[in-house]
């Protein structure tokens, strides 16, 4: 061992990392019992068994390093400084608690300790760690980012993904996979054919090491290593910690997958009994030294049950608190220039992007093909050369892992903005968009915000085929925590990026494929435009044909012939999908007093219907018919061109449908 990576066992170091194991047993014991008389609900998950890990690697940490933790994260809190007090308030759900009681046992969140939290989803983590450490790269900075996880994570692509990421990207994460055997009830021999973890690291370039995770003097020998060579290359390094949980995966947990022999056999040699036999064998503590750490710690615990006990629930008024940060007052208009410039949807899009890069250097780019390639659909072209590779950044195919990277990045106060090439391949990052991006805020009480754009192109029109012609907007505008956007005009699609960048949270920005080669005129000062409310496209009095994105100018074209039939037809383009523009649309219908909403959605579950029902909800008494819907068939889009057309709205459908509320033919 060399200086750097060998422990000082001094008296005061030692009796440091037993009263750290110590501790975490001891509060988890307790959990267990509040448990049992359901004091603390919902799963909870116990580190008993693992104590040295998290007692060997968070001390050698500094205080401006960041940790990204598991479910199992209880211990890992503890040790990072998180008070035991609000840990076990938000463990009662408690609004004194570390998370304002909206995150429970699995999400544990403390900026001051910066610790970003416990994660509930297996994996779910490792990409939020590489977006924290990417951020610390692009600004030169020699911080770590510590990230833990189980064995059952390795089988998840966000494992692969981060790897990768981290090794090809030079990213400083301290991976540390707490290995007990038994990602919830299943030997790793019977789910994984490598069961070496490290060397699943190892494939990706990465220093991986492994450590008997039981024995808290090598993981803080390893742990000291590793962080010292990330802090030296910048690279990333890989701990597999060999431990085992004595307890159930969770209290729901009957343990039928093993026996209690094998239980009893790694508790003989579990952590605290290994470590603290040894100082007693070698005279480094006393049984009276022992007996007064394990008093000091049953009194802190009686405190923390004290202080959960005594604390409030947050009142039901607050219920929408940290669903989304505060918004940024709505832009001022430009004022023209009285010059106009033609330009195309894509080339407005484009200028966006450059603009942000400009004016911001917390911008950057990233993305499949966004960099050489210049974007599938040719939006980023040139921007790598005008911006060098690291703000235009080209990724590997993993849309979990690169868009779980910028959310981590702007979760640390970068302003990323990631492109996923089609909106059917955001499925493959759902779960980090949903999951993380959409929750970190509420699950963290307001602790941590994800200011992130992410851009992707939808819809059908091009012969794309099913896999490449959806429009899945409307299931994003479901989820709370998001915003969606859908510009249609030039104007919106040069003006809504600014505004969007200037969000404190996540903002998805769905370009319709139709619309990138349409061409127009834009005010040379075109800049920020309002992405709070719908705008009214043409006015009218006979009906309102409400719609957003790629169906704009079909609508359009639809109003105009009906006006050649003497109908007058309002258009509004929502441009908002999430929060929808209620007073707009109300205001609109309660004018014309029929509606008719064309979405290129499916019918079935759509946002026509989420549309339709807010009508129905708020403005029933006024319409003179029932609310239309044209939308995309029940089919999943065909290849050919005029069986492609039959399946998606179309200008004779909604004047169909126009009629139809108006009782023509």
């Amino acid at each position: 061992m060399t200086t750097i990576d060998k422990p000082r066992l001094d008296r005061a170091h030692v009796l440091s990392l037993l009263r750290d194991m110590i501790r975490v047993r001891k509060f988890e014991d307790k959990c267990a019992e509040l448990y049992t008389q359901e004091n603390i609900r919902g799963f909870l998950h116990l580190y008993d068994g693992e104590e040295a890990i998290a007692a060997g690697v968070i001390p050698v940490l500094e205080a401006r390093d960041r940790i990204v933790a598991t479910y199992r994260e209880h211990g890992h809190a503890l040790i990072r400084g998180v008070p035991m007090t609000t840990v076990m308030a938000e463990m009662y759900g408690k609004a004194e608690g570390c998370s304002g009681g909206r995150g429970g046992s699995m999400h544990l969140f403390d900026a001051g300790t910066h610790f970003y939290g416990g994660n509930a989803i297996v994996g779910g983590g490792l990409p939020l760690a590489a977006g924290l450490a990417l951020a610390d790269r692009m600004r030169d900075q020699d911080t770590v980012t510590a990230c833990f996880f189980g064995e059952g994570a390795v089988a998840e692509g966000e494992f692969h993904e981060a790897m990768n990421l981290a090794a090809l990207w030079n990213l400083p994460v301290l991976f540390v996979c707490e290995n007990n055997g038994y990602a919830m009830g299943s030997a790793l021999t019977r789910t994984e054919s490598e069961t070496d973890i490290a060397a699943k690291a190892s494939a990706y370039k990465v220093e991986a090491h492994r450590v008997d995770g039981m024995d808290v003097v090598a993981v803080e020998a390893a742990a000291r290593k590793a962080i010292h060579n990330i802090r030296t290359t910048g690279k990333p390094a890989f701990l597999e910690c060999r431990t085992y949980r004595f307890r159930a995966h969770s209290m729901f947990d009957a343990q039928l997958y093993r026996d209690k022999a094998e239980v009893e056999k790694w508790r003989d040699s579990g952590p605290i009994v290994q470590f603290q036999g040894w100082l007693l064998e070698n005279g480094l503590v006393h049984e009276e030294e022992v007996a007064d750490i394990e008093a000091a710690i049953d009194a802190e615990i009686a405190d923390a049950v004290a202080f959960a006990e005594a604390g409030t629930w947050e009142p039901v008024e607050r219920l929408y608190v940290n669903t989304l940060g505060r918004q940024a007052e709505p832009p001022e208009g430009q004022n023209p220039s009285g010059e106009t410039l033609e330009t195309t949807y894509r080339d407005a899009v484009r200028d966006a992007l450059r603009d942000a890069l400009i004016r911001d250097d917390r911008v950057f780019l990233m993305g499949e093909d966004v960099g050489a390639y210049g974007g599938c659909y040719a939006v980023s072209k040139g921007l790598m050369e005008e911006f060098g590779e690291a703000r235009i950044r080209d990724t590997p195919l993993s849309e979990s892992g690169f868009t779980g990277a910028g959310i981590g990045a702007a979760a640390a106060g970068m302003r990323p903005i990631v492109e996923l090439m089609t909106v059917n391949f955001s499925l493959l990052a759902l779960d980090q968009i949903m999951n993380t991006a959409a929750t970190i805020r509420h699950m963290s009480g307001g602790q941590f915000g994800v200011p992130l754009v992410i851009r992707m192109a939808t819809g059908a029109g091009k012969q794309l085929a099913a896999q490449h012609s959806h429009s899945l907007e409307g299931w994003y505008a479901h989820i709370p925590g998001l915003r969606v956007l859908a510009p249609a005009t030039l104007e919106d699609a040069r003006g809504m990026l600014w505004t969007a960048l200037e969000d404190p949270d996540p903002v998805l920005i769905f370009e319709n494929v139709m619309l990138y080669n349409r061409a127009g005129s834009i005010d040379a000062n075109a800049g920020p435009v309002d992405i709070t409310k719908a705008a009214i496209r043409r006015e009218g009095a006979d009906l309102s044909l409400i719609t957003y994105g790629g169906s704009l100018y079909k609508t359009l074209d639809a109003a105009d012939a009906l006006a050649a039939t003497g109908i007058s037809a309002e258009v509004v383009d929502l441009r908002s999908l999430r929060p929808l523009d209620d007073e707009t649309i109300m205001a609109s219908v309660g004018k014309t007093r029929r509606a008719v909403i064309v979405d290129e959605g499916w019918r079935s579950g759509s946002l026509a219907a989420e549309v339709s029902a807010r009508i129905m909800e708020q403005v029933f008494w006024t319409l003179d018919a029932p609310v239309g819907r044209v939308c995309s068939e029940e089919v999943p889009i065909p290849y050919p061109k005029h069986l492609e057309d039959a399946a998606i709205p179309q200008v004779d459908k909604i004047v169909a449908a126009a009629k139809a509320v108006l009782g023509r033919s």
